[in-house]
């Protein structure tokens, strides 16, 4: 009985299986055991999972550049926009022309007072400072942008109150400096005036010249003895001169002699409404001059209110002395009641003349005693000023305080605000002018 032979067909239908796998180009990983049915999937859905959470990522990551950009960004702009006097963010800013730097309001406005005359950052020659509003648009950005970087508000409040926003102003010009006085060969003796010299370049020689110590010691003119006959000194450059010289002018407010040939324009008393006031030159000058303040009992408000209207009305200090001397000069006594308050005594370091005719009239006048008459008349001229109406109605409708000068609560700027100080004072000033006048 024949045995069975074994079957092949189980065999050729492996090997059939196989090479349709090979030839459909699966790989040798094929022929590995498959996972159980139970993780049939996990890979796939943990190799999604793991995708997604990748993708989520990359967005963490861009925003966090992004982040870091913008940080970066800001900072290098608030490192530009530095004021250049108090590297804070500037606040208000103003450009220096023709430089073109930039600085807070404030801190220009308190360089000028503290007598800078140029750029605080170049110290170039500048002539203007104006309102930069493409500076403040950025700045503006900037604090929308990242708040932290504004100024605390007691910084603001006080910055509003030296510089308001929108003001252009000048800085003034360098004030030109006094020869050095002509020394003395022997600082006990005088020197000769320009003309005790023979053949001098001024066409006039002095009728009693002063002998040179260097010439003859023993003919020389000792200091101790006072000045020398027919001569005085300068109240400008402080030398020699010839009392009876074409050039010697006299002020007849301060009794002091200016030679004409030390310094052009400033060694010189010139006629009463033509001088220029000594150190206000421009406005400037008033904004950093501390007398002008004290004029006005340290009412910030209303020198503030004062000097807006000057820069809207384009006037300068000279403006002001000439109007204030021509009020004086329209009074009955004139000068006298000025003179009599002692107001020009001391004002010059060389000993003065006499003052024989008291009542005389008064032509010539120096710089240094215009400078006294402005500020002793620059209130009362504010408030003849004022009633003129061209100033703003909310100005012109403050009340006039009760208390006038006298008030103590001036410095209390919402107060200052309210009310006006200064009738009280013209009042005041007119009653004693009348009492000397009577005198």
């Amino acid at each position: 009985m024949e045995e069975p032979q074994p079957s092949h067909s189980g065999t050729s239908d492996s090997m059939m299986g196989l090479s349709m796998s090979r030839i459909g180009g699966t790989s040798s990983s094929a022929l590995k055991r498959g996972p159980p049915s139970s993780f049939e999937g996990l890979e796939d859905e943990t190799s999604k999972k793991r995708f997604k959470e990748d993708l989520g990522n990359e967005p963490d990551c861009e925003k966090s550049v992004a982040k870091s950009g913008y940080e970066a960004l800001a900072e290098d702009l608030a490192q530009e926009l530095q004021c250049g006097c108090c590297t804070e963010l500037v606040y208000r800013p103003v450009v220096v022309s023709p430089c073109q730097h930039f600085f807070c309001g404030s801190c220009c406005v308190l360089w000028i007072r503290n007598g800078g005359t140029n750029c605080p950052a170049c110290r170039g020659v500048s002539t203007i400072v104006t309102p930069s509003r493409p500076l403040q648009s950025i700045v503006d950005i900037l604090l929308r942008a990242d708040p932290s970087r504004e100024r605390a508000e007691r910084e603001r409040i006080q910055a509003d109150e030296v510089y308001k926003a929108g003001c252009s102003m000048r800085i003034p010009t360098p004030r030109e400096a006094s020869p050095e006085p002509n020394l003395n060969q022997n600082a006990d003796y005088v020197r000769p005036c320009p003309h005790c010299v023979p053949d001098n370049a001024f066409g006039w020689r002095c009728p009693q010249p002063v002998i040179d110590y260097g010439v003859d010691p023993e003919r020389a003119w000792h200091l101790d003895d006072g000045n020398p006959p027919g001569h005085a000194f300068c109240g400008n450059c402080e030398n020699l001169l010839a009392l009876r010289a074409p050039s010697t002018t006299k002020c007849d407010l301060c009794q002091v002699s200016f030679c004409g040939v030390g310094v052009p324009g400033r060694c010189l008393a010139a006629p009463l409404l033509s001088q220029h006031p000594h150190n206000m030159s421009d406005l400037g000058d008033l904004i950093q001059s501390s007398e002008v303040y004290g004029c006005f009992d340290h009412n910030t408000v209303e020198v503030d209110i004062m000097l807006d209207y000057l820069t809207a009305q384009e006037l300068s200090p000279r403006h002001i002395y000439r109007e204030v001397a021509s009020h004086i000069l329209s009074q009955p006594n004139g000068f006298r009641p000025l003179i009599e308050l002692d107001l020009f005594v001391d004002i010059h370091s060389v000993t003065a003349g006499i003052d024989e005719n008291p009542d005389a009239p008064r032509n010539r006048i120096c710089r240094q005693c215009a400078t006294e008459v402005m500020l002793w008349g620059i209130k009362d001229w504010w408030i003849r000023e004022r009633q003129k109406g061209f100033l703003e109605e909310t100005v012109t409708r403050r009340p006039d305080c009760k208390e006038g000068t006298s008030c103590s609560r001036q410095k209390d700027l919402a107060h200052a605000r309210e009310c006006k100080f200064q009738i009280a004072l013209y009042l005041f000033s007119v009653l004693v002018l009348m009492f000397l006048a009577h005198r």
